[in-house]
């Protein structure tokens, strides 16, 4: 065994050996620690890379195992993807493109629930007529909400990457309000006739879009129709068993399944 070096990786310390270091010499890591590429130092003499302190630990596994082991819920393949693109480990690549190839299978059995939900509120707001001359209006605005499950953590993101709330004049993913991989909560309103735009955002009213067609959603029955097509280009189909026709029909709940 030769001796121990630590390891400074993005602020988290690590400490290993030479050889597994250089175990794959063709790789980032293996020309740093063979001579071939120049190492930084930190301030107590560790070996400092400059990269996810995290991620690094499944990295280093695989340099002494030679097995991808990963956790159950692990969230964060497109960071690992990163990091082991930049440290060039080819077997670890190939492992890595394996394992992604197994969960897209494992999540092609799945199932989609969204329950819908609609009310009026009146929305009172200022109307400017002329210099110095306001006017108080006030009217009726559609609210919906759609509380989305999925046992498919890809479909959700692939639904975020089509659907974006538009706020204070800018459109932005629902992706970045995708807090649990399972669950997503949408909350928007209809247009209404004679709003001023700046009163979407001094009142909190997010709208929202598709795109890339750049369809804004005022109603559920457009929300249904978007979300059907997304839904059955990733291979959905409506559960003939629940719900029932009417509850369809009406918008209220959606449940879509996926088979092999």
């Amino acid at each position: 065994m030769s001796e121990p070096i630590t390891l400074n990786v993005g602020g988290k310390l690590y400490t290993t050996s030479l050889s597994t270091l250089t175990s794959f010499p063709d790789s980032m890591l293996g020309a740093m620690f063979s001579g071939k590429i120049p190492t930084k130092k930190d301030s107590q003499g560790n070996c400092f890379i400059d990269r996810d302190g995290k991620i690094f630990r499944y990295i280093l596994n695989f340099l002494r195992t030679s097995h991808l082991d990963l956790p159950e819920d692990f969230q964060e393949m497109g960071l690992l993807r990163r990091e082991v693109d930049f440290y060039q480990i080819q077997p670890l690549i190939e492992a890595l493109q394996e394992k992604e190839i197994e969960l897209s299978k494992a999540e092609k059995n799945a199932m989609l629930n969204i329950t819908l939900d609609q009310k009026t509120q009146t929305v009172h707001f200022t109307v400017r007529e002329a210099p110095q001359i306001y006017s108080l209006s006030s009217s009726n605005m559609e609210v919906f909400s759609a509380h989305i499950f999925s046992t498919s953590c890809l479909f959700l993101k692939l639904l975020g990457s089509k659907l974006y709330y538009c706020f204070n004049g800018n459109l932005s993913s629902i992706s970045s309000y995708l807090q649990d991989p399972n669950h997503l909560t949408l909350d928007w309103v209809a247009s209404v006739e004679g709003l001023p735009e700046e009163e979407y955002t001094r009142q909190n009213l997010k709208r929202l879009w598709v795109v890339p067609d750049n369809k804004q959603i005022n109603s559920f029955q457009v929300f249904v129709e978007e979300v059907l097509k997304i839904a059955m280009s990733d291979g959905f189909c409506i559960d003939s068993a629940h719900p029932h026709t009417s509850d369809f029909m009406n918008n209220k709940i959606i449940r879509l399944i996926r088979y092999k």
